[in-house]
C-alpha cells in the first residue's frame, strides 16, 4: 500500500484543531448517468445492505442500477435548485455557519470542512483538506442525529479507510449522534412552535423518520429507540397530549419488513379517519434533502388528498438546516466533544504560537546544518 506522507510539513506551522462534518451524500447532477455511480456505491455499503455480496452484486448490477437511476433522477429534478442539490446547499451553509462561531469562540486556528459518504465532496478530500491546514487534531461529526449503523458507522467506516492510507495520522476523536441533546430538541421544539404560531396549530402531528429494515433492528442497531425518545422529548417540550402526536418510517426500499408504522400509510389513514390537519416534520435529517422535499412535502401531500384530506390542511415543517439555533447546539456538541484540545481566545496568544514555531523551526535548521541527516530533508522534522 501507498501511503500518503506529510512531505508539505515545515517546522513553524501553527498546530490547528479541525472539525470534519459528515453526512450521507448527493448525486453531482439530477442525471441517469450522475446517479448510476451514486447509486451503486451507496447500494454496495455493505452496512446499508445487509446481504452476502454474491446474493446481492447480481440484483444491484442487472436490476437495479437498470431500472433505478432513471427514476431517482426524475425525483431529483423535483428538488433540485440552481444552486445544486438542496442537501449540499444546505450542508454548505451549515459548515460556514459552524466556522464563524468556533472562529469566534475558539483561541487559536480551527477548521471545518464538510465531506459527504457518498460522492463528493468526500470524506477523503474533507479529511485531506484539513490536514493540509495543519490540523493534527480532528473532531469526525457526522450529521446523524439519530446513531445507526447504516448512517454513522458507514460514515465511521469511511473515514477508517481514508485514516488507513495516512502515514502521519492525527488525533482524533468522534461524535456518535445528539438524539436527546437539549438544544437539538429545543431547536426541534421551536421550530415547530413557531410555524403554529404564524399559521396555527394542526390536529395532528407526525414526527417522520428514515425507515429501517426491522431486522437489523432485531440484531442490535439502537436507532428505533433513538428515533421514539426525540419524538417523546419533543413531544413532552411541545406539550402535546399523547393522542395528537405519532411516530412513523418512511424511505422503505425492497420488499422485507421495514420499521412500522410506514409515514405514507399513516398519511393516508389518518386523511381517511376524517383529520383535516396534519403537519409532518423529520427529526431524523439536519437538512432537507430529497426524502423531505420530495418524498414528504410532494408525494405524501398528493397521498393525502387522494385518500380524502384538504389540499391546504397537509403541511411539511422543514428541517432545522442552517437555522441559528441549530448552528449553535451544533457548536455546543462541538466545543464540548474539543475539550482538552482548545482554549478561549483570551487564553490564547498568537504571538506566542508564533515565537514556538519560530523556535521549533530554528532546532530543527540547526540539527540539519550539524549533519544529523545527511539526506536532505529529516532536520525539517527536529522539534
Amino acid at each position: 500500500m501507498s501511503y500518503r506522507g506529510e512531505s508539505g510539513f515545515e517546522h513553524g506551522e501553527i498546530p490547528a484543531v479541525g472539525v470534519l462534518l459528515a453526512n450521507l451524500g448527493t448525486p453531482e447532477a439530477p442525471t441517469k448517468e450522475a446517479l448510476r455511480p451514486y447509486l451503486r456505491q451507496f447500494l454496495s455499503d455493505p452496512r446499508v445492505i445487509e446481504l452476502p455480496r454474491w446474493k446481492w452484486q447480481p440484483i444491484l448490477r442487472l436490476l437495479v442500477l437498470n431500472t433505478r437511476p432513471r427514476r431517482s433522477a426524475a425525483l431529483y429534478r423535483k428538488v433540485w435548485t440552481e444552486e445544486g442539490s438542496p442537501l449540499l446547499v444546505i450542508s454548505r451553509k451549515q459548515r460556514d455557519g459552524l466556522a464563524a462561531i468556533l472562529g469566534r469562540e475558539v483561541g487559536g486556528p480551527v477548521h471545518v470542512a464538510l465531506g459527504m459518504r457518498i460522492g463528493e465532496p468526500s470524506i477523503g478530500r474533507a479529511l485531506g483538506e484539513l490536514l493540509d491546514k495543519g490540523c493534527r487534531r480532528v473532531l469526525f461529526f457526522p450529521l446523524f442525529p439519530q446513531y445507526s449503523g447504516t448512517t454513522t458507522a458507514s460514515t465511521y467506516d469511511a473515514l477508517a479507510e481514508e485514516i488507513q492510507r495516512l502515514r502521519w495520522v492525527p488525533e482524533l476523536r468522534t461524535i456518535n449522534g445528539y438524539h436527546d441533546e437539549p438544544g437539538y430538541v429545543t431547536a426541534l421544539a421551536d421550530s415547530i412552535r413557531e410555524a403554529w404560531e404564524r399559521d396555527g396549530e394542526p390536529e395532528r402531528l407526525l414526527l417522520s423518520f428514515h425507515g429501517l429494515p426491522v431486522r437489523y433492528f432485531r440484531a442490535g442497531d439502537p436507532y428505533h429507540c433513538f428515533c421514539h425518545k426525540t419524538a417523546r422529548l419533543v413531544a413532552e417540550r411541545l406539550g402535546l397530549a399523547d393522542e395528537r402526536w405519532v411516530v412513523a418510517f418512511q424511505s422503505r426500499f425492497g420488499k422485507e419488513e421495514w420499521l412500522k408504522p410506514y409515514t405514507d400509510v399513516t398519511v393516508k389513514a389518518m386523511a381517511r379517519a376524517g383529520v383535516r390537519r396534519l403537519d409532518v416534520v423529520s427529526p431524523a435529517f439536519s437538512a432537507d434533502c430529497l426524502e423531505t422535499l420530495e418524498e414528504l412535502d410532494q408525494l405524501n401531500r398528493e397521498l393525502w388528498e387522494h385518500a380524502g384530506g384538504p389540499p391546504d390542511g397537509y403541511r411539511y415543517l422543514p428541517c432545522l438546516n442552517d437555522r441559528p439555533d441549530h448552528l449553535r447546539m451544533l457548536a455546543d456538541v462541538a466545543l464540548r466533544n474539543l475539550r482538552g484540545w482548545i482554549v478561549p481566545p483570551a487564553a490564547w496568544s498568537a504571538e506566542e504560537a508564533r515565537r514556538e514555531a519560530e523556535a521549533s523551526r530554528e532546532r530543527a535548521e540547526a540539527l540539519a546544518a550539524a549533519g544529523v541527516e545527511e539526506d536532505a530533508g529529516y532536520g525539517r522534522r527536529a522539534g
